[in-house]
């Protein structure tokens, strides 16, 4: 079968981090294809090289692949030069196992793209996808930060100390004032002299405070993680108001998604520059959550759909989206009835990435038309959720109906046979 071309000429890229191995197909006026392989380096000269060569081949896409982070420079030097770039997903244009070389991969390409068979991958504008390396470094920083906070946390508990039964959080101003007063081996005292404004009582305190064992090496530990911890949380600090600035022209958008519940503004602007403003770049809200991959996945064989994983996709996105979602079921809105209702059935984490699910397609439809959240009445959900109550209750009701019948039918034979041995 012969395959119609969509693009008359265009260019495969095979990248790697010291080379580019490039193939250009271009269609001539008497209908012959012309298929020519170039190899070029990786440095700024040899990728401006490769801009001039695209562009006196007159190549109507350029396509590579999404491999790891080297096609970002190529990618960039095309866009500055004005060539439309392609960079699409490795998974859907693998070529035939035994067969794989740089010049095969890339005479490949070319040949997907000029059918028409390869899609492009969503890459944001540059300002965008600069601003994409605060979020996820501040992300990476947000996650050290947490580990060593539970690393105080542990080794307080391997002293015996009990402060974070009573305080909620011993990170605030009164409970790090605190432990750093008792590292530094200030009397119990002057430790309690700083609660402040704790609901615990002053007695419940001093219990709490009353080490079991704290040596000097569980107080040089101590010293060094609350060192690290600060000196974790003034970088965050930093990252925060460089995201904050840069986002300035898509402030109104960031305006918009707060209003979601269980989004702030740190949150919108991490999930701004993970996904854009332009939601015409998706298309829709279903293409928008294959993307991220919080969506199920299809698993249909014979006429019978079976579960269906969520598939890969950006994990930058899908961690903030649960994050919404952990913090919408606790909100007084539809959203926490929606998790109510799903949870009953579903469980804890699946009704969170549901409910992260149905947040998403909400972001899409609050960006796409530039409107704002409305909770909707919550008495259609609680409705929902009294009659999932009512449902669960019949099920275990009906089984264990079955389980009682069960017994009795396995114990009836042995009582009719006690019985006739009577008579």
């Amino acid at each position: 079968m012969e395959i119609t071309p969509i693009y008359k000429r265009v260019i495969g890229l095979d990248v790697h981090q010291a080379k580019i191995t490039a193939c250009a197909m271009a269609e001539q006026a008497d209908g012959t294809v012309t298929v020519e392989h170039r190899e070029f380096g990786a440095f700024k000269r040899d990728r401006r090289a490769l801009a001039q060569w695209a562009r006196d081949v007159g190549a109507d896409i350029v396509v590579m692949e999404s491999t790891g982070i080297y096609w970002k420079s190529p990618y960039a030097t095309l866009e500055t030069a004005g060539i439309i770039a392609w960079v699409v997903n490795a998974r859907r244009v693998e070529n035939v196992p035994g067969r794989k070389t740089d010049i095969a991969d890339a005479q490949w390409l070319a040949t997907l793209a000029r059918a028409g068979l390869l899609r492009q991958s969503f890459i944001p504008p540059a300002n965008i996808r600069h601003l994409r390396l605060i979020a996820r470094q501040r992300q990476k920083l947000g996650g050290m930060l947490a580990s060593e906070k539970n690393r105080l946390h542990k080794l307080l508990a391997d002293a015996g100390i009990r402060l974070n039964v009573l305080v909620s959080d011993i990170h605030g101003q009164a409970g790090r004032a605190m432990l750093k007063a008792l590292i530094e081996g200030k009397s119990i005292t002057e430790v309690l002299d700083l609660a402040g404004r704790l609901r615990a009582s002053r007695e419940q305190l001093f219990d709490a405070l009353q080490p079991e064992e704290l040596s000097g090496p569980h107080v040089f530990v101590l010293k060094e993680v609350m060192a690290d911890i600060e000196e974790l949380e003034a970088p965050m600090i930093r990252f925060d108001q460089a995201l904050i600035q840069g986002l300035d022209a898509w402030r109104p958008q960031l305006i918009l998604l707060q209003t979601i519940p269980g989004v702030d503004l740190m949150g919108a602007a991490m999930l701004m520059v993970e996904i854009g403003a332009d939601m015409n770049s998706f298309g829709s809200a279903e293409k928008l959550a294959s993307w991220v991959g919080i969506c199920p996945g299809n698993n249909e064989s014979a006429g019978k759909r079976k579960n269906g994983k969520t598939r890969n996709g950006n994990a930058w996105v899908r961690r903030l989206l649960c994050e919404f979602a952990q913090a919408a079921a606790r909100s007084r809105c539809a959203l926490k009835d929606k998790f109510a209702t799903l949870s009953i059935r579903k469980g804890h984490k699946k009704s969170i990435v549901a409910l992260a699910h149905k947040m998403l397609r909400t972001i899409f439809a609050m960006l796409k038309n530039n409107t704002p959240y409305q909770d909707t009445s919550p008495t259609v959900f609680r409705s929902g959720l009294r009659q999932a109550r009512v449902c669960y209750v019949q099920r275990v009701a009906s089984f264990t109906l079955i389980r009682l019948f069960s017994i009795l039918y396995a114990v009836a034979p042995a009582a009719i046979s006690f019985n006739s041995a009577q008579r």
